[in-house]
């Protein structure tokens, strides 16, 4: 059974993994707020238990047990989510915090029941894919909203980023998951995005924004 820092390493590995499932030892570190050093000892460590392959100065690589214990701490998280927006009330800026302390509760009937009572949902609230119970992850398919077209008539499906403040800037503008948006036009200068949807005839998203907000296409 791997503990809190060991499964914070996994997801943070799980998370990071480039296409080849790669992950650089300073991008760990970064993305951990520790130095190198000790990414680079807690490495080492989650070598000797099987769940990373490593060699010095080569990135690291989570092996299938790893994928799969890290993919089975995330679960949790966005289950607890998910709980937390469906059965008692939390914003989706609330969340965060919270699931990352139940996500470490060693508890699989816990879980399950969750699971169950939610109606065994396949994304959370920021529409990220919620691992099954053996660790599979479903691939979803979505664009980002930087990518598309003027005229396009899209739906907001997920995010890249679910931090407060972004959230806190979505809510003000009641962009939610589900919403329909018609792109009317793309500024030249600095790919700003001018986009109509219910209740806002006009609103400007800048490219950062648009970069973080992915959609499926309707037309």
């Amino acid at each position: 059974m791997a503990s809190t820092t060991e499964e914070n390493y996994l997801k943070a590995l799980f998370n990071l993994a480039n296409p080849e499932g790669e992950v650089n030892i300073s991008d760990l570190a970064q993305s951990l707020g520790v130095s190198m050093p000790t990414a680079n000892s807690m490495v080492k460590s989650l070598q000797k238990s099987g769940w990373v392959i490593y060699e010095k100065y080569k990135p690291v690589t989570l092996t299938k047990q790893g994928k799969k214990t890290a993919a089975l701490v995330i679960r949790k998280h966005r289950l607890t989510e998910m709980f937390l927006v469906k059965k008692m009330g939390f914003g989706w800026e609330e969340v965060h915090e919270v699931a990352e302390q139940i996500e470490h509760i060693h508890a699989p009937k816990f879980f399950d029941r969750m699971d169950e009572m939610l109606g065994y949902p396949t994304i959370d609230p920021h529409g990220s894919p919620i691992p099954d119970d053996q660790g599979r992850v479903q691939t979803l398919s979505h664009v980002s909203l930087a990518s598309c077209l003027t005229g396009q008539v899209v739906q907001l499906t997920a995010l890249t980023n679910s931090s407060a403040d972004f959230l806190e800037f979505l809510n003000n503008r009641e962009l939610t998951l589900g919403k329909e948006l018609k792109i009317l036009s793309q500024e030249a200068y600095d790919h700003s995005m001018t986009v109509s949807y219910a209740g806002h005839p006009q609103e400007t998203l800048s490219e950062k924004v648009c970069e973080k907000l992915l959609v499926r296409v309707i037309s």
